[in-house]
């Protein structure tokens, strides 16, 4: 099993940053993708972020591209998202993911594990 704990959620202006942290804990491995989702509300939950298993390479939501990275420390068991330029249409919960294929995914159903979610809410 695996857990997953975020934080770092919060309200900011637009504009603004913040950045989200997630904590794994179980049997994690480095060999896990690990992503982004958020869902806002009314709305389905759709990707963010994604990273593979040492951070060569990331993939993005267009929605999200050059303001948002998304990086790891597999010593630590963390994964984080940095959020800049925050618009209001950012507002969603977002979730912490990991996958145990070897690719990045964007549907959410393919993640194996999940967090709890934090919220972020950026007002105009």
């Amino acid at each position: 099993q695996v857990q997953l704990v975020e934080s770092g959620g919060g309200s900011v202006q637009a504009g603004g940053s913040l950045r989200l942290s997630c904590a794994a804990s179980g049997r994690t491995s480095s060999s896990y993708i690990m992503g982004w989702f958020r869902q806002a509300p009314g709305k389905e939950r759709e990707f963010v972020a994604g990273i593979t298993r040492y951070g060569s390479s990331t993939l993005y939501a267009d929605s999200v591209k050059g303001r948002f990275t998304i990086s790891r420390d597999n010593a630590k068991n963390m994964v984080y998202l940095q959020m800049n330029s925050l618009k209001p249409e950012d507002t969603a919960v977002y979730y912490c993911a990991l996958d145990q294929k070897l690719w990045i995914r964007t549907i959410d159903s393919e993640y194996d594990y999940w967090g709890q979610g934090t919220q972020v809410t950026v007002s105009s």
